[in-house]
């Protein structure tokens, strides 16, 4: 959980954070989507997994009940929740209104 706080919560800036389980099929299917996040915003934008499986608290904590579920975070809070597959246009949306509105 100290990890989660230090690399999401008081890291600053955005970061995408991706809750899911290697038990859920959809979580699989949104993987690449993931990855392809990852690189198109290398520098910008901080992307993490967490496994709920193995820090249920996380999960906890932001009154998860379904998975996938991609939390987006800015400067500490939580400003976005994004549940179930959806289209890699829909995080570009979000992440590039965020990136827009800090300046970057």
């Amino acid at each position: 959980m100290r990890d989660f706080d230090t690399h999401v919560l008081d890291a600053g800036g955005i970061c995408l954070v991706d809750l899911f389980s290697n038990r859920c099929p959809p979580c699989q299917v949104l993987a690449p989507t993931i990855s392809s996040l990852a690189r198109k915003y290398a520098g910008k934008v901080t992307v993490c997994k967490v496994n709920v499986d193995y820090l249920p608290a996380v999960a906890r904590r932001y009154g998860i009940r379904a998975i996938p579920t991609i939390l987006i975070v800015k400067d500490g809070k939580v400003v976005n929740y994004l549940v179930g597959l959806r289209p890699e246009a829909q995080y570009v949306a979000v992440l590039d209104r965020l990136l827009a509105e800090a300046g970057r």
